[in-house]
């Protein structure tokens, strides 16, 4: 009979997460305050923010959202960061990404401050992270921590391999693995032998944004598989980075797209911003 991996479901684990969050913030003379900044009219960015909302409102968050049209200058956008970096009713910022074409995204990115920096990507936040202090962690990385412990909560000794080595998610992701005494491999597209690298993993970490890149014989049999991959076909259907309907005959546990590491983020987002407001 064929094995069939553990389906980690993301969102059995946020809702347990925005819970814990409810619960706290319910408790709190002031609920915390997220700003969202949305600037153009990305849809994708649309559909986000109002997940984020929503998440807000299960969260015992209080949203508020500045939307600025697509013509919008750097300076008109530092202005609003600047507003909020001052105003204490705000715990957390967040620039919802990507920017239109032409605004300098890191720049605006280190203009929000640090400690109201729920998405964890300002160099002192990052710092923190590399060495090992208390700071704002990224949320789609700690969002996966959260769905790799719910497989394999003791990460000591492991080998884990992580595809992708962005800023925004596969270096932040392999600092929180070697925290938890994993031994971490970060492989990207130039990586010789990528199929022999991922098949020495007990913890495999697909974040690359190639539809189904990540074939059944890449996986070790049991291994514990977290597919970060958010890609559209031509059919229209989402799929990840793994190959789910191969993978899922070989791994121990797998995570689904949608509904694996997507709601996790947003949770995440909220236990910044809870973290932040303390």
């Amino acid at each position: 009979m064929e094995q069939t991996a553990q389906i980690i479901d993301g969102k059995i684990v946020s809702n347990r997460v925005l819970g814990e969050i409810a619960a706290e913030t319910a408790a709190m003379a002031t609920p915390p305050g997220l700003a969202v900044i949305l600037v153009g009219d990305d849809p994708a960015s649309h559909v986000y923010v109002a997940n984020k909302i929503k998440a807000c409102a299960k969260a015992g968050i209080r949203s508020i959202e500045h939307r600025l049209p697509a013509t919008s200058t750097n300076e008109e956008i530092a202005a609003v960061i600047d507003a909020l970096n001052t105003d204490s009713s705000i715990n957390g910022i967040l620039l919802q990404l990507p920017l239109p074409k032409g605004l300098d995204e890191d720049n605006l990115i280190q203009r929000i401050a640090p400690e109201k920096d729920v998405d964890g990507l300002t160099i002192p936040n990052i710092g923190k992270l590399v060495a090992g202090l208390d700071g704002l962690v990224p949320c789609t990385p700690q969002g996966s921590m959260l769905l790799i412990r719910e497989a394999c909560p003791d990460l000591t000794g492991k080998h884990a391999v992580v595809i992708g080595r962005s800023l925004l998610f596969g270096k932040p992701m392999a600092q929180l693995l070697l925290a938890a005494n994993a031994t971490v491999t970060t492989a990207h597209s130039k990586t010789q032998n990528l199929a022999e690298v991922c098949r020495s993993a007990d913890i495999l970490v697909a974040a690359v944004g190639r539809p189904k890149m990540v074939k059944g014989d890449w996986i070790k049999p049991g291994a514990v598989v977290i597919d970060v991959g958010i890609n559209r076909l031509e059919t229209g259907k989402l799929c990840g980075d793994v190959d789910f309907d191969e993978a899922v005959k070989v791994a121990g546990a797998i995570t689904p797209v949608p509904g694996g590491v997507g709601p996790m983020t947003i949770a995440c987002l909220m236990a910044n911003t809870l973290k932040a407001s303390k």
